[in-house]
């Protein structure tokens, strides 16, 4: 499957999750995660792109379950738990309502178009050799997903989608590489 399944490469242990759990204790002992703080650890400086900026806090306000501007140790837990130890099918419904921006059950073409814009240029700027347009990549995935028609993916739709075609699973995955990411940290801060 590609790029897609790249962070199952590297297996994330319950000793590397509990690690995560102990480091969230001790850095926040508030028990709450801020904005600021979830954008720190995960490299987000002013160095980094509007993209990456942008995409790290689509993926704190998803966790952030009860919309409170912070996430407390269950929703870590469960984010941790999903992103790296979490099925397919739960991954796609995540990502399904992070593209959902209006809530509505649907995706329309705008925001479908909204994510692949910002996960296409993360890509873009980690491999520059990436080529094609978003308009391209929406036209594409709306074609091999949307079944009946009619300008809308629904949640089926979506997940089913994803699961037939590595190419859409893809370009609409968001999880790029948390076990990966979750090493690379390891290795930073032993």
């Amino acid at each position: 499957m590609g790029q897609a399944q790249s962070g199952a490469d590297k297996e994330v242990t319950l000793q590397n999750i509990q690690e995560l759990y102990r480091k969230f204790a001790s850095e926040c002992p508030s028990g709450n995660l801020h904005l600021h703080e979830f954008k720190k650890i995960f490299g987000i400086n002013r160095n980094s792109t509007e993209e990456e900026a942008a995409y790290v806090e689509i993926v704190f306000q998803s966790f952030d379950t009860n919309k409170d501007g912070k996430i407390d140790f269950l929703e870590y837990v469960a984010a941790l738990h999903l992103v790296l130890r979490g099925k397919l099918e739960d991954k796609l419904k995540w990502s399904f309502k992070v593209y959902d921006r209006d809530g509505n059950g649907c995706l329309d073409r705008q925001e479908v178009k909204h994510i692949v814009k910002i996960i296409y240029k993360i890509k873009k700027h980690k491999e520059p050799s990436i080529t094609g347009s978003i308009e391209d990549i929406c036209d594409r995935i709306f074609e091999l997903v949307d079944k009946n028609n009619d300008s809308q993916i629904s949640l089926e739709e979506f997940i089913e989608g994803a699961e037939k075609d590595p190419w859409v699973l893809e370009q609409l995955q968001l999880d790029i590489g948390p076990g990966d990411w979750f090493i690379e940290q390891q290795d930073k801060n032993p």
